[in-house]
């Protein structure tokens, strides 16, 4: 079983990094490119609109397909795409490379939250989802040093060592992963959108979904303006900056590593309900910390918490029903970027119109604590989830 969990991890590293890669590279690329400042920011979000898009269908295709097959054409379409990138000649073929790796990350990611169900035994299941999503955390605090560094052998390097690298992946996933065939014997021959409907018509259902958005929300509105705040309220420089980034990136990494130790000595509900009151508390106080070192150390706890929630609830999500895994994965992974647009847009709002980052603390806070009335109310969380098949698995 750690083969397995050694391959989650490295795809789950790799996708990430591939994420992250591109913001230490703007300037560069704007500057080879000619790409005025107002367009530059596209070659990051044509990768997180291409993920975020696609994601809505590849999860319900994957749940009628050989998951083993969707895992690894994906992969092999992310080291293809991200390969080319490092041979764009413009800005418009920058964009459609990243773009191409976005859909590419839509077919792939999500795989790994609705295999490991079905490959791990069921005590190792919270265990491997914490290790997988360690290996996004690390992605995220590695990250930007990773692509800095590689890029001093020139722009294009970052591209072709992490496509390389993702190719190798592959072949080790092809040489390790069973096949892993749908358990419902109609999901080939529903409809892409028919699928998402017994996730509409179950109350447990739409409520989960609607705690991980609020989750998101607050979260992302947060971290959006977090650099701004800093800057604005301590005087940081955009190296220190970053190394205030890389600390919340370790302790993302290090609650996702205690995550399942969490849960299992907490249970489910008091681990979501502990984790997320505290989240409340933080984000309330944090706007009002006056010295820098109070302010990251505040900020690493609440990433060390996000990290120790994350693998939980989407353990939750994925346990709603066994045929929709890859339906719930992506729909999950849509939900997320959703959130973290939608967060972003609103964090300039309050930064700027309602007194600063107070306004997005509370703002964050309250999105908190609808979030865990949600899932709370929703009998989302513990032993309950068996009786969701009653309404979630009736076919459309």
């Amino acid at each position: 079983m750690l083969r397995f969990t050694v391959l989650f991890f490295l795809v789950m590293f790799m996708i990430g990094t591939d994420t992250f890669l591109i913001s230490p590279l703007l300037p560069t690329l704007q500057e080879a490119f000619g790409a005025p400042t107002g367009k530059a920011g596209w070659m990051l979000g044509a990768y997180t609109l291409g993920s975020a898009v696609f994601a809505l269908i590849a999860g319900p295709l994957s749940d009628g397909w050989n998951r083993r097959y969707v895992m690894l054409g994906g992969l092999i379409a992310f080291s293809a795409s991200t390969i080319l990138c490092g041979f764009a000649q413009d800005f418009w073929t920058m964009c459609l490379f990243r773009l191409l790796a976005g859909i590419s990350a839509a077919f792939t990611a999500p795989q790994v939250w609705a295999a490991i169900p079905t490959v791990m035994p069921a005590k190792s299941i919270a265990k491997t989802m914490g290790v997988a999503y360690a290996g996004l955390a690390a992605s995220q605090a590695l990250g930007v040093p990773i692509g800095s560094w590689l890029a001093a052998g020139g722009w294009a390097l970052p591209f072709w060592t992490i496509g390389c690298l993702s190719l190798l992946l592959a072949v080790f996933a092809y040489r390790l992963l069973p096949h892993m065939r749908p358990t419902d014997s109609m999901a080939g021959r529903r409809s892409i959108f028919r699928r998402y409907a017994p996730l509409v018509r179950s109350g447990k259902a739409s409520s989960g979904f609607l705690a991980y958005l609020l989750l998101h929300l607050g979260g992302g509105t947060a971290f959006a303006f977090a650099g701004k705040w800093m800057t604005d309220s301590f005087g940081l420089s955009i190296g220190q900056i970053g190394v205030a980034m890389l600390c919340l990136g370790f302790g993302n990494l290090l609650g996702s590593m205690v995550s399942a130790m969490a849960a299992r000595k907490l249970g489910t509900v008091r681990a979501i309900a502990a984790g997320m009151t505290l989240l409340v508390a933080l984000y309330a106080i944090l706007p009002r910390l006056t010295h820098l070192y109070a302010a990251t150390a505040v900020y690493f706890v609440v990433f060390a918490v996000l990290g120790i929630l994350f693998p939980i609830v989407m353990a939750a999500l994925t346990s709603l029903n066994a045929s929709l895994r890859g339906t719930i994965s992506s729909l999950a992974n849509a939900t997320m970027n959703g959130a973290n647009t939608l967060g972003a847009s609103l964090a300039g709002l309050l930064y700027v119109h309602a007194g600063g980052y107070s306004a997005i603390g509370l703002f964050a806070a309250a999105s908190l604590a609808l979030s865990l009335v949600a899932f709370l109310g929703g009998g989302v969380l513990g032993s309950r989830h068996p009786a969701i098949s009653d309404d979630v698995s009736r076919p459309a």
